[in-house]
């Protein structure tokens, strides 16, 4: 009994994550399709799990159960505590999921984290913060990574104007810090919400979406610094949607010169009801 339990728990989170939307704030959208359909493996295995409890449970009815008074059999790895702590272990997801609410990343956790940018750290993957710049060179082999970015660029490189929006947010975000030149003194349009930094000036704020590439393990903070023509203040978390042209900056705190947007005209929005966005990767 305890068995079905469990299964019925699991699949009504699955069922829970989908139909409240939460699914969006710990997986790629690309991959809804494999949390969907454990959703009818987890049901056929409880149901499998019942009629193996009925018909242990009709064995029993009929007379026919284990005789354990004559049994030789050993039965050490029946230990309570065993017990206890596997189903601990397998009911902790259960109620981490149904008792605390999915939170969306925002500029608290940019905060919690630091301020940091992948170039100033060594080379050990779990050190690296992705800030700023997507790098999805890590699922590729070096040759394939160059090959998708050189043809991602040749379909922006003639473009005069580029308007970044959901779908090719990321995409538009690793080509923008890979090849800054091809974007100079284009018209840029984005939107996303705001974060301060002391290093900043007045009229400065970095502009943010957070990103997933494949789950939530690997999620960043993407964006660009845009600079406004005059002074102005922002509080953390607000959503704006800038118009501008690229151009490019020395960047103290980073030592490194980085793509910003001079800001022409913008306005406040209101937060999008998916906040995310993903990564689509190219067949």
């Amino acid at each position: 009994m305890g068995k079905i339990l469990i299964l019925l728990s699991f699949t009504f989170i699955f069922m829970h994550l989908h139909a409240t939307g939460n699914i969006t704030k710990y997986i790629n959208m690309k991959y809804s399709y494999i949390s969907f359909i454990t959703i009818f493996v987890l049901w056929g295995l409880t149901i499998y799990q019942m009629y193996r409890y009925c018909k242990e449970e009709k064995n029993i009815n009929e007379g026919h159960h284990h005789d354990h008074i004559n049994c030789d059999c050993h039965h050490e790895d029946d230990k309570w505590y065993k017990k206890l702590w596997s189903s601990t272990l397998l009911i902790f997801p259960i109620v981490a999921v149904l008792l605390i609410p999915a939170a969306t990343l925002n500029s608290t956790m940019i905060e919690a984290k630091g301020f940091n940018f992948p170039i100033l750290q060594d080379n050990d993957p779990s050190s690296i913060h992705q800030i700023l710049a997507p790098d999805t060179s890590y699922y590729y082999g070096s040759e394939d990574y160059t090959d998708i970015m050189n043809h991602l660029m040749s379909q922006y490189r003639d473009k005069t104007s580029l308007t970044i929006n959901d779908k090719n947010y990321l995409e538009s975000m690793e080509l923008i810090y890979n090849y800054p030149g091809n974007f100079m003194d284009k018209e840029i349009e984005l939107e996303g919400f705001t974060f301060n930094n002391n290093d900043l000036q007045k009229n400065q704020v970095f502009l943010f979406r957070f990103g997933i590439i494949h789950c939530v393990a690997d999620s960043g903070v993407y964006g660009l610094l845009v600079d406004f023509p005059q002074n102005i203040h922002f509080h953390n978390d607000e959503w704006i949607r800038v118009k501008g042209k690229v151009s490019s900056l020395y960047y103290q705190p980073f030592k490194k010169t980085i793509p910003i947007v001079k800001v022409q005209s913008w306005e406040t929005i209101q937060k999008p009801s998916d906040e995310y966005v993903y990564k689509q990767f190219q067949n």
